[in-house]
């Protein structure tokens, strides 16, 4: 099988050293086994998306020479859907069907009582939260 590797950066910021370094090994690494890099971009945090966030981050990989076989604007790219938020849809169908077949469940839990259950366990020695599954 062809390897494939991707970077996902978030276009709530501009690209800085670290995610520069994450994206060279993911390039050289896909590049060395001859396979593909493929830029996503994580988008669904509307909110904290900064204007040309996603341009940004792909005119700066192009400048250090990291050049994404995949990427949201380019054309004929092989598999499409390059933006989490192009996504949601199929993952709220998959969340539906997981909890129509008891594989997974709604809970509503506050923040206020999630951390509360984890002080809770923290007393009794247990320092790895462990949720209750209040909601099944």
């Amino acid at each position: 099988r062809k390897v494939r590797t991707r970077y996902a950066p978030s276009p709530t910021g501009y690209l800085h050293i670290g995610g520069a370094r994450t994206a060279l090994f993911n390039y050289l690494f896909a590049k060395h086994f001859l396979g593909d890099f493929v830029l996503r971009i994580e988008d669904t945090d509307v909110a904290r998306n900064v204007v040309d966030g996603e341009k940004s981050q792909l005119d700066n990989l192009l400048w250090l020479g990291i050049i994404p076989d995949e990427y949201p604007t380019k054309e004929n790219s092989k598999y499409g859907f390059y933006r989490q938020s192009q996504k949601l849809k199929r993952y709220w169908d998959l969340a539906h069907q997981l909890i129509a077949q008891k594989k997974a469940y709604l809970a509503f839990d506050s923040p206020e009582e999630i951390q509360l259950q984890k002080q809770e366990q923290e007393k009794k020695g247990i320092f790895s939260f462990r949720y209750d599954r209040n909601w099944l």
